[in-house]
């Protein structure tokens, strides 16, 4: 009995070892928790396009939207360990929803991080009704309203309603947060006037604010974004110091085969460094992360980094979600 078991073991081992020497096998699943058309969603799409080359399958989209991208990395977390299904998160979803929902799983160890990706500030948006032309004067009409503005938001804890609670830390107006589905649904009612502002992706709006159809006020960043050079920064417009970058990651479920995690490390490395993909990522407002924080080890530094930043502010804001 006892070699029988050995034996299993063994061929179970020499599975192992094959699936991750063979791997892919057959089109690799990338969960994207929010709608399609919004920019996590635009970001995947262009990496995994360019990643198919480097691992020789399609990586197919699934867009699994809900409670602030939690039901998706949920999705993501609950899939097999093999490398077929990859988590693509970032700030809201991979580090703010730990502090806001009760999500039955762990961001940290349940998740094996792969790469680091692209970034972008956030952009301060408003309907064209809205009659500041200016930052300050933005402020001015905000404070000035009978009832708190109405915010645009891809549900509690997404990288929206973070910039949402550190705006109104930093400003001192209190807003009225509206939820969607994700930052497209919201941008699609701001451009209809629906809603009064976002604190928004540059990557998402910034097509809107140069069709004129929104208008900006500034860019959290201390410096210009090269594809939008007249929106200011928040110091120049009036805003010091309110400075938020959202950036974006890939994972893996828990117990992922170490070799499978660097293969698609190498993937989406190398399709970052692929100057028709920077091309497309930077019309959008991206930025390249640095090559020297391209590795898994950086990215699971970075998100720990990043919890102990926002996890007491948002627990500061006591938000609540039904």
């Amino acid at each position: 009995m006892r070699k029988l078991v050995l034996a299993v073991l063994a061929m179970f081992a020499l599975t192992g070892t094959v699936s991750a020497e063979t791997y892919p096998a057959h089109p690799i699943t990338i969960v994207v928790p929010f709608a399609a058309g919004g920019p996590s969603d635009a970001m995947a799409r262009i990496l995994g396009e360019r990643m198919k080359q480097s691992l020789g399958e399609v990586l197919l989209i699934e867009n699994v939207t809900g409670a602030g991208g939690s039901i998706g990395v949920g999705r993501a977390v609950r899939s097999a360990p093999d490398g077929y299904t990859i988590s693509f998160g970032h700030l809201g979803t991979h580090v703010a929803n730990g502090a806001i929902y009760k999500l039955g799983y762990d961001l940290v160890t349940d998740l094996e991080p792969v790469a680091l990706l692209p970034s972008n500030p956030m952009i301060i948006v408003s309907k064209n009704a809205v009659p500041a032309k200016s930052l300050k004067e933005l402020l001015e009409w905000l404070k000035s309203r009978p009832a708190p503005p109405t915010a645009g938001t891809a549900g509690a804890g997404s990288g929206s309603h973070i910039a949402g609670l550190y705006f109104e830390n930093v400003s001192g107006i209190k807003l009225q947060y509206v939820p969607y589905r994700g930052t497209g649904p919201a941008l699609n009612d701001l451009v209809a006037g629906q809603i009064d502002i976002i604190v928004d992706q540059t990557s998402n709006s910034i097509n809107q604010v140069r069709a004129g159809n929104i208008r900006a006020y500034a860019v959290t960043d201390s410096k210009r974004v090269a594809n939008a050079p007249d929106v200011p920064t928040v110091d120049e417009a009036g805003l010091p110091g309110f400075h938020m970058t959202l950036w974006s990651g890939l994972w893996v479920p828990k117990g992922t085969p170490k070799e499978i995690v660097a293969k698609l490390n190498a993937a989406a490395v190398e399709a970052m460094a692929d100057p028709a993909v920077q091309k497309q990522l930077e019309n959008l407002g991206l930025q390249m992360p640095p090559k020297d924080q391209l590795t898994p080890d950086a990215l699971g530094a970075w998100q720990k980094a990043e919890i102990a930043k926002w996890w007491p502010m948002i627990k500061a804001a006591n938000v609540k979600v039904d």
